[in-house]
C-alpha cells in the first residue's frame, strides 16, 4: 500500500467520526430488518435500506463525488438522472401496477369509488398545514405524499420543481411500506368493536369483458378532461390494465405484472436511496417533511373511516367502516390490512373483495388528485 493510499484510508476512517453516517447506516439497517424479519413490503424497503447504506459510505463511488477537483459520476446518480428526474421509472411502473389491478370488484359495486375519493382528504389537509412552513409548490408536493402512491409523488414533486424531492420520495415509499403499522391503530381508534364486526357479504356480479375493456379507456378520457396534467399518470396505469383485460396480450400482461414491475421496483428503491445522503437527509426540513407525510397518511385513513361512519347514519344496510381506510392508494397493502383486521375480529368476516375494490378506486383517485394539484400550481 502506497503512502497516498494509506493516507486516503485514514481519511476515510476519520470521516466515520461524523455521527450522521452512522445514523444513516442504522436507518438503512432498520429498513432491511423490517423487510426481512416482518416482510414489510420487502421489494421496497430492502433496496431502499441497502441503498441508504451504500450512499452513506464516506467518499462512496455509488454517487457523484469530487475527485481532484473534478466530478466523477456515480452509478446511482446516473440511474436517478436517467429514470427518476425525467419521470421514466414511475410511469413504467404504473404500467405494471395497472396490469396487476382487477377492477372487477369495483365495477360490480361502483359506489365503492366514493371511498377512494374520501380517503384523499389527507392530501389537501396536509397541503394546508405544510403551506405554513414551505413555499406553495413545496407544500403541494409534500401534500401529495398523502396519495400513498410513490410514482405520483415523484412525478408531482418533479413537475413542481420542489426543493425537497428526495425527502418527498423517501417519505412516500417508506410510509407505503409501513401501512401495516400506521393504519391499524388509527382504524381501531376511530371504530368500535361492534362496527369492526359488521359483515359485508360479497355479492358476485357478472362484469362483461366489454365493460372491463372500456373502463380504462373511459377513465383515461374523463380524468384527462378533469385534470389534463394527470393524463400521463392515469394513461400509463390504464394502459397496463387494458393489456390485462383485452385478452389478446396475455404474455405482455404477465411480463408487465412480474418482470417489468419487479425490475423497476428494484431500480426505484435503490435509486431513491441516492437522495438519502446524510448531509441532505438529516436536516430539520427533511424531518418535518417526514412528520407531515405521516400526518397525511393518518388523515387519509381517518378520512375514509369517518366518511364510512357518516354514511352509516343514513344506510339500512351498514358498511364496515374499516373498508374506508383502504381508499388510500397503497395497493394492495391497504386492502390486505383491512382484510386481516376483519379476520382478526371475526374469522368468518371476509372483507377482501370490498377492501380491494375501495383500494383500486383509491389508486385512480390519487392520480386524479395529483393531476389536480399540478393544474392548480403549474
Amino acid at each position: 500500500m502506497s503512502l497516498s493510499d494509506f493516507s486516503f484510508l485514514v481519511q476515510n476512517i476519520a470521516e466515520l467520526a461524523d455521527w450522521r453516517y452512522v445514523t444513516m447506516w442504522v436507518i438503512g439497517g432498520l429498513l432491511i430488518f423490517l423487510a426481512i424479519k416482518y416482510e414489510m413490503e420487502p421489494t421496497l424497503l430492502l433496496p431502499l435500506g441497502f441503498g441508504t447504506i451504500l450512499v452513506n459510505i464516506p467518499f462512496s463511488g455509488a454517487i457523484d463525488r469530487l475527485v481532484n477537483g473534478e466530478t466523477e459520476s456515480g452509478a446511482l446518480t446516473t440511474l436517478f438522472n436517467a429514470g427518476i428526474s425525467n419521470e421514466l421509472f414511475p410511469l413504467i411502473l404504473f404500467i405494471g401496477i395497472g396490469a396487476m389491478i382487477d377492477f372487477g370488484p369495483l365495477l360490480s359495486n361502483p359506489k365503492l369509488m366514493i371511498f377512494g375519493a374520501a380517503a384523499q382528504f389527507g392530501i389537501f389537509f396536509t397541503f394546508c398545514t405544510a403551506s405554513m412552513f414551505f413555499d406553495l409548490n413545496d407544500a403541494a408536493s409534500i401534500g401529495i405524499i398523502g396519495a400513498a402512491d410513490g410514482p405520483t409523488a415523484i412525478v408531482v414533486s418533479q413537475k413542481l420543481d420542489s426543493a425537497y424531492q428526495g425527502a418527498i420520495m423517501v417519505a412516500a415509499y417508506s410510509y407505503m411500506a409501513l401501512v401495516p403499522i400506521i393504519q391499524p391503530p388509527v382504524i381501531k381508534l376511530l371504530t368500535t368493536k361492534k362496527e369492526r364486526l359488521i359483515r359485508m357479504p360479497y355479492e358476485q356480479k357478472s362484469v362483461s369483458k366489454l365493460t372491463k375493456i372500456l373502463f380504462p379507456i373511459i377513465i383515461t378520457v374523463i380524468a384527462g378532461i378533469v385534470a389534463p396534467e394527470s393524463v400521463s399518470l392515469i394513461g400509463f396505469l390504464m394502459f397496463g390494465n387494458l393489456i390485462r383485460e383485452c385478452g389478446v396480450l396475455n404474455s405482455l400482461s404477465e411480463t408487465a405484472q412480474n418482470v417489468l414491475a419487479n425490475l423497476i421496483t428494484i431500480f426505484l428503491g435503490i435509486t431513491i436511496a441516492s437522495q438519502m445522503q446524510a448531509e441532505k437527509f438529516l436536516k430539520p426540513d427533511t424531518l418535518l417533511i417526514l412528520g407531515l407525510g405521516l400526518f397525511a397518511f393518518i388523515f387519509d385513513t381517518a378520512g375514509g373511516v369517518i366518511f364510512a361512519k357518516f354514511l352509516n347514519l343514513f344506510l339500512k344496510k351498514k358498511i364496515n367502516p374499516m373498508i374506508g381506510a383502504a381508499g388510500i392508494s397503497a395497493f394492495p397493502m391497504s386492502g390486505r390490512v383491512v382484510h386481516k383486521m376483519g379476520i382478526k375480529e371475526d374469522p368468518q368476516n371476509f372483507l377482501l373483495m370490498q377492501s380491494i375494490g375501495v383500494n383500486v378506486s383509491g389508486q385512480i383517485a390519487s392520480v386524479i388528485a395529483g393531476g389536480l394539484i399540478l393544474n392548480f400550481f403549474m
